[in-house]
């Protein structure tokens, strides 16, 4: 069964890459964090950010051809955002 997109799932750091982190998602399925997707700061290196083993929680974003899509900084609780003066 695919993944919901906008369901938020627990999954593990398998492979990390230039471009972003594999993580599967159990049931044999996994699906890649693009670098863009890791943190709300700019993310230069994977490796600072995460570990190969490490457990993460995941947005789905998207599912296409078998392809699953998803990020870290999005399945985070919304920081509350100063007033606007």
């Amino acid at each position: 069964m695919e993944p919901q997109v906008g369901s938020i799932l627990e999954g593990k750091v398998t492979t990390i890459t230039k471009f972003g982190a594999f993580v599967a998602l159990g049931n044999g399925k996994s699906g890649l964090v693009h670098i863009s997707e890791i943190a709300n700061a700019f993310v230069n290196d994977v490796h600072d950010f995460l570990q190969e083993g490490q457990t993460v929680k995941v947005l789905v974003l998207s599912t296409e051809n078998g392809k699953i899509n998803l990020s870290i900084k999005k399945a985070l609780p919304q920081q509350e955002r100063p007033a606007s003066r």
